[in-house]
């Protein structure tokens, strides 16, 4: 096994490790996000400047895998710290490294957002907080446009891309390892097919469920193009179903469906990108992988006594058909579109889509879709900030079409921000990766030698 190979391997056990540890004892999941922020802190400042944007993404990637962990955990210092923390460093490398001058688009983005707080201090009822209302709908747009501003045509080498999908990835297996010992027994907590917080952990199971997803296309991308070795392969496979077996459980079909999404969209392009005889290797690979797949699925049939299955055909522990198959997100989601098309043009305000629910229903449901929460309470800035973030990334495409990573990081977001908003990190600085222009190692040319002269 190659040295490269054995730090992974040793990585990935000493993150299994970790979440033991924090199991048993939660009040050091505050030493370990205080510790993380120490270590890049030190890795950015005293990097080398070539390096400084890689370390600046490789400390983003961190805080975004260990984001729900640190909620669970009460690790955080706030509950917003996974994207302040992002902020904070892309705002850093802004200032050690500039920005593109073809990103102004994200600054345009950013600025459409300043209307809706105007409006908001309007709109928003006597008892809404106003600060905190606006800090935790505008955290998530705001991570995205200056991630987005920061990433916009910097160089890196997909070598480098893909370490940041690895130290992205190990804290997302520390997180699934707590989540194992959390709840050990699905049957203990099974009693219909709706979202399952004890299954996901103690925590939020769209949000449990969005970052194990995204756990999975991390892993799915180390099997198909960083497993050489047949132990490797199956090592990788293993923890894709490990990983995949508790996402399936927490009965949050939203994360699961956009890995799934976002693998399709990563296989297609690397399929194509690589020649004949690779081809055939990826598609035996694909169909051992397919295998692996239908054994997790098929396991968790079992151990939740076929709930699973009744889940993914939307009925419910009876047998019976649900009415809904979006559990109410669609009637979420006309309710906005009603507040864009009454108020058009400046929109009804940041936050006031769940104050607007407060008052009329006496709970505040969040968004879960993020396009609906955009028109709806920016108006027609709504509109422009939703043609930037769709049509801009194009131009990067249009300059590099070679990586394979750029339509499955733009699915990871879209599906994900349709499910669950942007209550994490994740679907912010994933797009932001894939605004990135990725450089690749060139060949060195091997030159025949000149015959020796005969004398």
């Amino acid at each position: 096994m190659r040295p490269s190979d054995q730090k992974y391997v040793i990585a990935v056990g000493l993150h299994v490790l970790l979440g033991v540890i924090i199991y048993f004892f939660e009040p050091l999941a505050k030493v370990y996000f205080l510790g993380l922020l120490c270590y890049c802190l030190y890795r950015v400042v005293y990097t080398t400047n070539d390096q400084r944007v890689f370390e600046i993404l490789k400390a983003c990637a961190i805080f975004v895998g260990a984001e729900v962990f640190l909620r669970t955990t009460k690790g955080n210092i706030s509950y917003e710290a996974g994207k302040y923390v992002v902020i904070a460093f892309c705002v850093l490398g802004m200032f050690y490294k500039g920005i593109s001058g073809k990103g102004y688009p994200y600054f345009l983005y950013i600025m459409c957002m300043v209307p809706s707080i105007f409006v908001a201090s309007t709109t928003l009822s006597f008892d809404a907080n106003f600060r905190t209302n606006i800090a935790f709908v505008l955290s998530g747009p705001v991570c995205l446009g200056l991630a987005a501003l920061f990433t916009y045509d910097k160089r890196i080498s997909q070598k480098q891309l893909m370490e940041i999908f690895y130290v992205m990835l190990l804290p997302i297996i520390a997180h699934t390892v707590y989540i194992y010992l959390y709840n050990p027994s699905i049957k203990d907590v099974l009693s219909n097919t709706g979202s399952n917080r004890s299954a996901a952990g103690g925590w939020g199971a769209n949000q449990v469920s969005a970052v194990l997803g995204l756990g999975m296309f991390l892993v799915a991308v180390r099997f198909f193009m960083k497993s050489p070795t047949l132990f490797l392969k199956f090592f990788n496979l293993g923890l894709f179903g490990l990983i995949g077996y508790r996402a399936l459980v927490t009965f949050s079909r939203g994360g699961v469906i956009a890995a799934i999404i976002t693998l399709i969209a990563f296989l297609v392009f690397y399929y194509l990108s690589i020649n004949r005889r690779k081809q055939s290797e990826l598609i035996l690979m694909m169909g051992l992988f397919i295998g692996g797949s239908a054994l997790v699925w098929t396991i968790s049939t079992k151990l939740t006594d076929g709930f699973i299955e009744l889940r993914y055909e939307n009925k419910d522990h009876l047998g019976r058909e649900k009415e809904d198959l979006t559990t109410g997100r669609s009637e979420l989601f006309m309710e906005e579109l009603e507040g864009f098309i009454e108020h058009p043009f400046l929109g009804i305000g940041s936050s006031r889509a769940k104050d607007q629910r407060i008052e009329e229903e006496g709970q505040g449901i969040t968004s879960h879709n993020e396009v609906s929460r955009t028109l709806a309470e920016h108006g027609i800035f709504g509109i422009a900030m939703l043609v930037i973030l769709l049509f801009k990334p194009l131009s990067i495409r249009s300059q590099n079409k070679r990586n394979v990573f750029f339509f499955a990081l733009l699915a990871f977001w879209f599906a994900t921000i349709n499910h669950m908003s942007m209550r994490i990190a994740a679907p912010a600085f994933v797009y932001a990766l894939a605004l990135l222009n990725v450089t690749y190692e060139k060949r060195p040319l091997r030159r025949q030698q000149p015959a020796a002269i005969k004398e």
